[in-house]
């Protein structure tokens, strides 16, 4: 099994979404995160004053998933995320040792 974590622009998000429902992925852990890398933040006006915001909005999906399926998740998520501008954002994938549905008590693969 393996998760896979992206982190990617918030206005792409329903777009993604639609894009891995099209592909079969039936849930995902959604969170709302600040973050930046090569893209450094940017600059702003407020009130007529600039000033620098530092840490960018960002939105944190996590799929648990067999490994099977693991890179087409990751291709999907590419493609529909991909703007070509910097901060498009990066996907992580990793090995997911053990997952159990707590309703029912399945384990491995069963409980995704």
């Amino acid at each position: 099994m393996k998760i896979v974590i992206a982190v990617i622009k918030p206005f792409k998000l329903d777009e993604v979404r639609e894009a891995l429902a099209g592909i079969g992925v039936a849930g995902m852990t959604v969170s709302e995160a600040k973050g930046f890398g090569r893209q450094k933040g940017q600059t702003e006006i407020y009130r007529g004053a600039e000033y620098a915001v530092n840490m960018l909005p960002k939105v944190r999906l996590e799929i648990a998933t067999s490994d099977e399926l693991a890179p087409k998740i990751v291709e999907t998520i590419r493609e529909a995320a991909n703007t070509g501008t910097i901060g498009d954002g990066k996907i992580f994938v990793l090995d997911l040792g053990e997952a159990v549905r707590i309703r029912t008590g399945e384990t491995g693969e069963t409980a995704l």
